[in-house]
């Protein structure tokens, strides 16, 4: 197959096949995207394919539009299909899974379970998900200070240092997570700073960046940029005061100023555990 056959209007084709919900292949890809600069893709997702007829009416599909096959099948049947018709139309393929599970069969001295979507079974973890994200929806903002002694994590920051996106992704990873602004004008309730459960971390901003990431909001919003509120001045003292607040109650702090959301979260992750590790947190 040529390049110029596996691509549309300068777009690649990535067909992404799976025998459960394909959110492993979605992540994969996008991972793999992110190495290439400029790389523009077309992915067509294919989920619940889990038998040979089924995958014979999406190798009609794949067939009109060609383009690399990343896929995760589990039964045999199924998967030596995909690959005997692939070769057949000379579509590369991979199965990104395939290395580890292989390496974690060796290691542990079994064979992997044939089940597929098993990673999705309604246990215990999927539940603590579910739970952390209807707590974290209802916490936002400053909302629902009372309790926030249930929560595993509270963030405090300035207007526009990602508190809630942060707060979203912590609560699909299975942590409740609170978030309030510190706003001069308007200290925080004074429990925040007698909490015993959660972790506390305050995330600060350059104030520059903060003044650029404020006043496209304003544009978006279709509100003009020339408030107080993308004042670089007042951002400053904004910062300072935050930065002085969390000093003053030995709160950890992350500058996100050059973190995505996903590092952030995980930098928060790691400290969450480490004090879970250390015994002082609560006991699971």
């Amino acid at each position: 197959m040529t390049a110029d056959a596996a691509r549309d209007a300068g777009k690649l084709h990535l067909h992404l096949i799976s025998d459960s919900t394909g959110e492993t292949l979605e992540s994969v890809a996008k991972a793999g995207l992110a190495r290439f600069e400029g790389a523009q893709a077309i992915r067509h997702f294919w989920p619940m394919v889990r038998s040979e007829g089924h995958l014979d009416r999406v190798i009609e599909e794949i067939a009109r539009r060609p383009g690399l096959v990343i896929y995760t099948l589990v039964d045999g049947g199924v998967r030596d299909r995909l690959e005997q018709r692939c070769a057949t139309l000379g579509l590369p393929l991979v199965s990104p899974l395939d290395p580890t599970i292989s390496a974690l069969s060796e290691l542990l001295g079994q064979a992997a379970t044939r089940r597929p979507g098993r990673q999705h079974v309604m246990d215990q973890a999927y539940f603590r998900r579910v739970d952390a994200i209807n707590y974290t929806m209802v916490h936002d903002d400053g909302a629902g200070h009372d309790d926030w002694e249930e929560a595993d994590i509270v963030l405090a920051g300035v207007s526009r240092t990602s508190k809630t996106p942060t707060s979203i992704y912590l609560a699909n990873r299975g942590y409740k997570t609170a978030n309030i602004p510190i706003v001069p004008q308007s200290p925080p309730p004074a429990s925040l700073f007698h909490l015993k459960n959660p972790l506390i971390v305050g995330l600060t901003t350059a104030p520059d960046r903060l003044m650029m990431i404020r006043r496209n909001r304003l544009l978006t919003l279709g509100q003009t940029a020339d408030t107080e509120y993308v004042d670089i001045s007042r951002i400053e003292a904004e910062v300072a005061y935050a930065r002085r607040m969390f000093a003053d109650h030995e709160i950890t702090v992350i500058d996100v100023t050059r973190r995505s959301i996903e590092e952030t979260a995980a930098a928060i992750i790691n400290l969450y555990q480490a004090r879970e590790d250390a015994g002082e947190g609560k006991s699971e």
